[in-house]
């Protein structure tokens, strides 16, 4: 007890030094009126996310994603069960807004009745990616969900190549972000490159876009196609600051910048200026490479996407792919009034812009991706009624990958080494393993969305039609979702070529439904 009689003077001196300072210093009065305990009021901010998320909140309450959803994503990515019992939760029947999805006694596909079916799912689109405008280099992804663009320098070299290495296992594509590519994109998995207003990896000493160089980088690499990014849903025309202290010489290598300097990113891009100068260089994009290119954008002024589709009817130039960034999608740091405020959201936005494109009878020459929280399966199943050929995810995958929603992207300090560059961080994050966990959510999620798929009498997640879809207006009414976006009953569905080919796809050799053979009373 000799250690605890001195321990205690020691510690009684600390404390007393602890609140002189308090007492004198200026900066926080609630530490001045009442020093020591008025640092508990800092500390339980610091954890105030963690004991939300896991101590006060409930299932359905913590954002951006609920603990419900966060369980579904972590026990899909560890093939634990995910599987909930006793009923939902969700306070279905006073929630205007809440999305239900419409099953059918009878349909052309019949759900399989094996407990493991749809668990290796083949789910590719349902469009040929530049097919329609004859690129060379057309192709149709073999999987309608894909990972959404995150940059190195956002995220760690470790999240990267987790990331990179589960779309190989998972046979879909990543989507390089901004930031270039990196050594760590190169682990097996393909790629959509995307292009933002720095040019990043395909740009001169003089920070000028390079073609010969974007052409030297996708010939040395598996990219499958060029996303132009004009804006992002949680920062939408923005730019960007890397500080210089952040600017290591891995991703001064992999953006094309010097190493230790502040590297900035515009908010508008040099190589056009209006929306006949971008078609003008999306197809010299297309002619020098072969690939496919889109746009990827958020949605706020729809005059832009009036032009665009005009010019696009009018002209025989256009995008093979149009990204479409709800306002509730993710950013490693934005000011809070664009994150909260500026762009809508994922619904509204794509159904503008969709309803558009189908109004100049465009909607089956395009590809429609969107983002957005669309990996989870119930806005993912909406999101293909409205349109969507393809989903990307962002924040889902990370989630797959380790993230623990702290939301301290911004701060460098992710606890879980994804979103970080701090080396000690990010040595946590073991990329084999995670890689695995990540190809086996994406997988878990293609499956759901098949078996939904199923239940609607349909063969692929992309022909599920609007009247599929009601939306609850409260306790005692629901609207058919066209109405609701202002959809005429044939929009939403690819091409009466493209269905017929998913479906031949799509069927089985095996016979579908029961295990056992009808008898011999059977009718019909």
């Amino acid at each position: 007890m000799r250690w605890a009689r001195r321990a205690v003077p020691a510690v009684a001196a600390a404390v007393a030094a602890l609140a002189a300072r308090d007492l004198i210093q200026r900066d926080h009065a609630l530490r001045r009126n009442f020093p020591v305990l008025g640092r508990a009021r800092y500390l339980l901010e610091t954890i105030g996310p963690e004991l939300r998320q896991y101590i006060v909140a409930g299932n359905n309450e913590e954002r951006p994603f609920t603990r419900d959803q966060r369980r579904w994503v972590y026990a899909s990515a560890k093939q634990e069960n995910n599987y909930f019992g006793f009923g939902t939760d969700n306070d279905i029947e006073y929630t205007p807004g809440y999305p239900i999805i419409k099953h059918r006694t009878f349909g052309r596909a019949v759900p399989p009745s094996s407990p493991t079916a749809g668990h290796d799912v083949r789910l590719p689109c349902a469009k040929v990616l530049g097919a329609a405008r004859g690129r060379a280099r057309a192709f149709r992804p073999e999987s309608v969900v894909n990972i959404s663009g995150m940059s190195f320098g956002s995220l760690s070299g470790n999240a990267i190549t987790a990331l990179n290495k589960g779309a190989a296992l998972a046979g879909c594509l990543q989507n390089t972000g901004e930031g270039g590519l990196s050594p760590y994109h190169r682990n097996g998995g393909e790629l959509v490159f995307q292009l933002g207003t720095a040019y990043f990896g395909c740009r001169d000493e003089h920070g000028r876009f390079s073609l010969d160089r974007l052409k030297d980088l996708v010939s040395g690499a598996p990219v499958r196609a060029l996303e132009i990014k004009l804006s992002q849903g949680a920062k939408p025309s923005l730019g960007g600051l890397l500080p210089g202290a952040k600017v290591s010489a891995e991703i001064a290598a992999t953006r094309g910048i010097p190493a230790g300097q502040d590297c900035v990113s515009p908010s508008r891009h040099a190589e056009f200026s209006d929306c006949d100068s971008l078609l003008d260089w999306v197809e010299l994009l297309a002619a020098e490479t072969g690939l496919p290119v889109g746009i990827k954008s958020a949605v706020g002024d729809l005059g832009f996407w009036q032009e665009l589709a005009t010019l696009m009817r009018d002209t025989g130039r256009g995008v093979d792919f149009v990204t479409v960034d709800g306002g509730e999608g993710g950013t490693g740091a934005a000011p809070l009034i664009f994150t909260d405020s500026v762009s809508l959201p994922f619904q509204q936005g794509f159904s503008r812009v969709y309803k558009i494109f189908a109004e100049h009878d465009l909607h089956e020459q395009v590809v429609f991706v969107g983002g957005g929280k669309l990996g989870l399966p119930d806005n993912a199943i909406v999101a293909f009624a409205l349109g969507c050929d393809l989903v990307n995810v962002g924040r889902e995958a990370m989630l797959a990958i380790g993230c623990i929603q702290a939301q301290k992207c911004h701060t460098d300090t992710c606890p879980t080494g994804v979103a970080t560059q701090n080396a000690w961080l990010a040595r946590g994050l073991d990329p084999t393993l995670k890689s695995v966990r990540a190809a086996n959510y994406l997988r878990t999620l293609r499956r759901d969305l098949t078996k939904v798929a199923e239940a609607c009498g349909v063969e692929h997640p992309g022909l599920i039609g609007t009247e599929a879809v009601e939306i609850l207006d409260g306790r005692t009414g629901s609207t058919p979702l066209h109405e609701v976006y202002g959809y005429r009953p044939e929009w939403g569905l690819p091409s009466p070529t493209d269905q017929a080919e998913i479906i031949r796809l799509m069927v089985p050799e095996a016979p579908q439904g029961g295990s056992a053979p009808p008898s011999a009373t059977a009718v019909g």
